[in-house]
């Protein structure tokens, strides 16, 4: 599981979203970017559904899983 306690562009608090990792002052949950990425969406097109979440933070969460990956 991915450590997001040190992605500058998320945050957690039990009273948002049942305490799932959302992009920073948003209500969109981390996951909903992967689900999407799964789905064959591209990150404009996230970028466009989700309003409130700004490229640097989905590039910031990308690298965040991306050093994972190198860590692991």
């Amino acid at each position: 599981m991915l450590d997001w306690s040190h992605c500058p562009a998320v945050e957690r608090s039990p009273d948002k979203v049942s305490g799932a990792w959302v992009f920073k002052n948003t209500r969109v949950p981390v996951a909903a970017l992967f689900e999407n990425i799964e789905s064959g969406a591209r990150v404009s097109e996230f970028l466009e559904w989700f309003p409130g979440v700004t490229r640097a933070q989905v590039d910031a969460v990308l690298e965040q899983a991306a050093q994972s990956l190198v860590s692991a």
